[in-house]
């Protein structure tokens, strides 16, 4: 057990928790935000203070139980609008028996009282920006991974935090995802921001622009129309096909959906 961390630029720290997903601390000259929780097996709240002294605002950039349920370590945090009402799946009972058995399968113990813990109700995320005094980070809401998912933009370090919004390895498949047409609508405006890293939530290192850039760029009809049918396990009964973005970055979607809104594009706008 044990949190690994990586000032990855100035001020700005990537944490890894030990079930191997990430969040990230960012530290401005009066205060701090934290930008997701992790699985909440160990103590993220005592471990971000051995980072900053600063108060910390905590933004869940969505409801899944590996960026939300260390939210169980701190009173108050922020989740968008659309994301509050499956937040309570995510983050009850049924949802961290299963962390708690996939947790003891490597070995890990949670800390405190994992399955009794209560979870604060999020306060409503909104769109802007958040002081930090020196830093500013801007939150921008994008929906794609979920209704309610939401990206960080630090100006003064021309830093995005995409949470699950892109990932080399980026799931569209869940039943709330948005389709993929309107995931690459919203994904690709990201690209007006003059951005040159980015972190996101399932690696520990800095990616450049350029990667996210290629990606956006691939994900064209052809590649869409061209992607290959995969098995998601639990997720058998959905029609999910992955597409190719090159430079090892794959993305897997719900086909019925993409081929409903291709049917019905007004629908989705």
């Amino acid at each position: 057990m044990g949190f690994e961390a990586h000032e990855a630029l100035p001020g700005v720290f990537h944490i890894r928790d030990a079930m191997g997903v990430c969040m990230t601390l960012v530290t401005g000259e009066k205060r701090a935000l934290l930008v997701d929780t992790g699985y909440g097996l160990e103590d993220v709240a005592s471990f971000v203070k051995t980072l900053t002294d600063k108060p910390v605002t905590v933004l869940l950039t969505h409801h899944h139980f590996d960026h939300a349920l260390g939210a169980r370590w701190f009173e108050r945090v922020l989740l968008a609008a659309p994301d509050m009402g499956d937040y309570p799946l995510y983050t009850g009972d049924a949802q961290r028996r299963r962390v708690l058995a996939q947790a003891q399968a490597k070995g890990l113990s949670p800390a405190g009282d994992f399955l009794g813990d209560a979870m604060p109700q999020p306060d409503e995320l909104t769109a802007g920006d958040i002081d930090l005094g020196g830093l500013t980070a801007r939150v921008i809401l994008c929906p794609s991974h979920t209704p309610g998912s939401a990206v960080v933009y630090i100006p003064e370090r021309r830093l995005l935090l995409t949470g699950d919004t892109w990932n080399p390895c980026t799931w569209l498949f869940f039943k709330e995802a948005v389709p993929v047409l309107t995931y690459r609508e919203n994904a690709r405006a990201l690209l007006a921001l003059p951005f040159e890293h980015v972190l996101c939530a399932h690696q520990p290192h800095l990616y450049p622009r350029a990667a996210f850039e290629s990606a956006m760029n691939a994900l064209t009809d052809a590649a869409l129309d061209a992607a290959p049918r995969v098995t998601i396990t639990p997720s058998e009964h959905i029609d999910t096909h992955q597409a190719d973005l090159g430079d090892g970055c794959i993305l897997v979607f719900d086909r019925a959906k993409y081929d409903c809104e291709r049917s019905n594009p007004h629908e989705h706008l």
